[in-house]
């Protein structure tokens, strides 16, 4: 059996497993959902007043899909190596060809599906409640690979998680810990200028940085945030792109092989 097929069987099955479970398949959608209808329709932007919130719509939209972008694949990726440990699974896995590498990227290509459906509902969302104007130039169709390097990156860093946790409990507890301060700052949703001076640096140090200004440049105009400049474009994915490798590499490193 070929690596291609390998990958795909374990894929058909990842993916299954995953539909099986209607609760995980309605929170994956309705968390960000809700994100949306509360900050962007109940609370909405105030782009001539100060604090949170205080950018047009269109500037929050990179905030919106790093919710799926990054909680999503580090409780799920996670969760399924604590449970696979649990089950004893990754001792059979080892008998079989399928490699840990193969075995992170069918889970890691299914992640990048269903959060490919989720960030196009959201991306509808946005636009249709609160107003937001993205630009429409070739640069948008970058959009697609920014989310799938965002979504492989933090795949590898979930299965870092789940190697380092001792339970699903624990991952779902490491996962939060991590998630929350960088879904909030990582240029998302609280801008720099409402960070201390002395903070601002360390949101560089942040991947999800990247996603974010990334996506903001593809689909902000000129006038929000970095606007469609290429050189920044190309900055944050090749920067995204390197950060991405790296993760998913130490995450196939970090699957055992034993238990």
């Amino acid at each position: 059996m070929t690596a291609t097929r390998r990958v795909g069987a374990e894929f058909s099955a990842a993916l299954a497993s995953f539909l099986r479970r209607r609760t995980a398949v309605f929170f994956t959608f309705f968390f960000p959902v809700i994100l949306i209808l509360i900050f962007g329709v109940l609370v909405g932007t105030r782009p001539t007043g100060g604090g949170l919130f205080s950018q047009p719509p269109v500037y929050y939209l990179p905030g919106y899909l790093a919710v799926v972008v990054l909680f999503t694949p580090l409780s799920r990726v996670g969760s399924e190596i604590a449970r696979h440990r649990e089950g004893n699974r990754f001792e059979k896995l080892a008998t079989t060809p399928l490699s840990t590498a193969e075995w992170l990227l069918a889970h890691t290509l299914v992640n990048v599906a269903v959060i490919g459906a989720a960030g196009l509902l959201l991306l509808a969302l946005v636009v249709l409640t609160t107003g937001a104007q993205i630009v429409v130039s070739p640069y948008l169709l970058l959009l697609v690979p920014f989310v799938a390097l965002a979504v492989a990156l933090f795949c590898g860093l979930g299965a870092v998680l789940g190697r380092v946790a001792d339970s699903q409990d624990g991952v779902i507890a490491a996962s939060n810990a991590v998630a929350l301060p960088l879904l909030f700052l990582s240029e998302t949703f609280v801008t720099l200028d409402l960070l201390p001076a002395w903070f601002r640096p360390v949101v560089d140090l942040s991947p999800l940085t990247y996603f974010a200004r990334g996506v903001r440049a593809v689909t902000s105009p000129p006038a929000v945030g970095a606007g469609t400049e290429p050189s920044l474009v190309w900055l944050n994915f090749g920067v995204l792109a390197v950060l991405a490798v790296a993760f998913f590499v130490a995450g196939a490193v970090a699957i055992p092989t034993t238990d």
